[in-house]
């Protein structure tokens, strides 16, 4: 079959292919898999009646080199909508609430808006190269801030339905939310601070600077969390992995990234296998519990 090849599966209409994930991924590494790129609700129910995943942004993704056997999940149409317009029931003068935003919106072009509009709690997201949705699902961050900053509310929708729920109902932390593997974060209401264009932008600057010294190849980001001890010391999982003398370490076209240790980087043409073995030996050779901020898949 060509691996482009539009596949007559879908009863609602949704546009249903056969292509390989590298496409998709920040990384640039995966077999392939059947996409299905949803408009609607209707079709989001269609494409959960089989096993699935779901697809944002591509980072912090690293795909099997053999592809999958379970459909993959991406979201377009209403769940790409934006409406920042301040809901007046559940905003202050000191606290916004927007309208839903879709959990298909890519962050980057949120931030630029939110910016425009002198929005702020979000800044310290800058630079993730994910879709909202994903970057709630894992709690996205940088030390500069996290998503989970920025939310009043979220849509889920699991095989069981369709549930709103604020922060406080999930049991969420650094680097994670707490929402099940299998549920999908379909649209967000975001709770903002007014300020101005200018101050927003200004936190926006002071964390990009601090990301200039992150590689510039293909990477998914972040190898793993930054562990913490049980004193409730949290070390810096980059510093571990310099400190364990692995810099510029390769297999394949995968290599640790000179410029950022806890960044694994596609040279060209690198394979899923290059950089599990990567992950390995750098668990093997660093002496703290290291937890993978990388997603698996399978």
């Amino acid at each position: 079959m060509n691996s482009a090849a539009i596949l007559p599966n879908s009863r609602t209409g949704a546009r249903v292919e056969r292509l390989p994930l590298s496409r998709f991924t920040t990384l640039g590494v995966g077999g392939e898999a059947e996409i299905w790129t949803l408009q609607g609700h209707a079709q989001l129910h269609e494409a959960m009646s089989a096993p699935y995943r779901i697809l944002g942004g591509g980072s912090n993704l690293v795909v099997a080199d053999e592809g999958l056997s379970e459909r993959v999940i991406r979201l377009g149409g209403e769940f790409a909508a934006t409406d920042l317009e301040a809901d007046p029931q559940l905003s202050t003068s000191e606290q916004l609430v927007t309208g839903w935003v879709g959990g298909g919106v890519p962050l980057p072009g949120l931030l630029r808006k939110l910016q425009r509009l002198g929005y702020s709690n979000l800044e310290g997201t800058v630079g993730i190269p994910a879709q909202l949705g994903g970057a709630v699902w894992m709690n996205a961050g940088t030390r500069f801030g996290e998503a989970f900053d920025g939310l009043h509310s979220l849509e889920i929708v699991s095989p069981e339905g369709t549930r709103t729920v604020t922060p406080a109902e999930l049991p969420w932390s650094y680097r994670d939310s707490g929402i099940p593997r299998n549920h999908i974060v379909t649209r967000v209401r975001l709770k903002l601070r007014p300020s101005t264009p200018e101050l927003v932008q200004e936190k926006m600057d002071a964390a990009d600077v601090a990301r200039k010294g992150q590689p510039k190849n293909r990477t998914p980001g972040c190898a793993f969390k930054n562990p913490t001890l049980p004193s409730g010391e949290r070390l810096g999982a980059g510093k571990l992995i310099d400190e364990a003398g692995l810099k510029g370490s390769r297999v394949g076209n995968a290599m640790i990234a000179p410029e950022h240790a806890n960044f694994i980087v596609n040279l060209g043409g690198a394979s899923a296998a290059d950089v599990h073995a990567l992950l390995a030996l750098i668990r093997s050779r660093v002496g703290v519990d290291m937890q993978l901020e990388y997603e698996l898949w399978p």
